[in-house]
């Protein structure tokens, strides 16, 4: 068999696509586009809810917070070190995030204004994640397969800590219920265009499937994560903003409105509310951390040179 016919055949028994193995330059250039990103959004991701650490409303409430920002430091440093392994280095993924070449996930363009905000990027956004990311650690390329294991654990993590403060809200005051009921109202659409644009729309779906780097669609997703989350809402006695959502019984799931996909490609585009924050508080944790990097750096050259002598 040629290398493209070894290629297909690891994919036909679900066996893990490993760096040293030839991959079509296709494959390679999805990976390392999907990882980076992947990876992107994990360290953006750590912003929005960072700026609630010193506004949090207990000491558990900021212990529990401080994990989980930290957690999301170290899936970033998994993703960036598979993507690695696909030739790419961290330096130039880096500069693609500073300077807006690369993208990351839409949903940290929107600003935390309340502490149900965190609540709710952990029960939805982190919900949806979790969703998109258990399918992953049974993605083709192995490094990033074994990535995503530990990160959906800590992510379930962060689900429960999110659906936790919704629940002390949603049981809580009037107004804190109307906090929580807010927070839902802004929170659900931009959600929901996490999962990316209609399959119809979608063009890396096909590869993505093709290649088991994915294996469900966009809408496969998004209607089970509708399907799981009504239920949850439902619990907590919130409304879903969705005026169209109602239950279909010939197929076992929700009916839903589409979010505003021009608003999705409008915020990719770096429209969104807070792109240009984020990508200015970005560039400036990077400067402010060269003296750590180069410290490092110069501990990392020493202890060679010791190992030599």
């Amino acid at each position: 068999m040629n290398f493209e016919e070894v290629f297909e055949a690891k994919l036909a028994k679900n066996e893990f696509i490993e760096p040293k193995d030839w991959m079509p330059d296709n494959y390679r250039k999805h990976l390392i586009r999907q990882i980076s990103q992947h990876a992107h959004s994990e360290v953006v991701g750590m912003l929005p809810e960072g700026n609630w650490i010193s506004r949090a409303p207990s000491l558990r409430a900021k212990l529990v917070l401080l994990a989980k920002v930290q957690d999301e430091g170290g899936h970033g440093l998994y993703l960036y070190t598979a993507a690695e392994t696909l030739g790419i280095s961290r330096d130039e993924m880096i500069d693609a995030l500073l300077t807006g070449k690369a993208k990351y996930s839409s949903i940290f363009n929107y600003p935390t204004l309340t502490w149900a905000d965190v609540g709710a990027i952990g029960w939805l956004v982190d919900g949806a994640a979790i969703m998109n990311q258990v399918m992953l650690q049974r993605t083709s390329y192995g490094p990033y397969s074994r990535a995503m294991v530990r990160i959906c654990k800590e992510e379930s993590f962060h689900q429960r800590q999110g659906y936790e403060i919704m629940t002390h809200l949603s049981f809580g005051t009037p107004e804190q219920k109307e906090m929580a009921q807010d927070a839902m109202n802004r929170w659900w659409f931009p959600t929901l265009m996490m999962f990316g644009p209609p399959d119809v729309e979608s063009p890396n779906s096909d590869n993505a499937l093709k290649w088991r780097i994915k294996r469900e669609s966009n809408d496969q997703l998004r209607q089970r994560f509708v399907n799981q989350t009504v239920i949850q809402a439902e619990y907590l006695g919130l409304t879903i903003p969705d005026p169209k959502l109602k239950w279909n019984e010939s197929k076992k799931g929700y009916d839903y409105g589409d979010p505003d996909w021009s608003e999705f490609k409008n915020v990719i585009k770096g429209n969104g509310i807070c792109n240009k924050q984020r990508l200015a508080d970005r560039n400036k944790a990077h400067r402010e951390g060269e003296w750590v990097r180069a410290a490092a750096a110069a501990y990392a050259d020493k202890q060679k040179h010791v190992q030599a002598a």
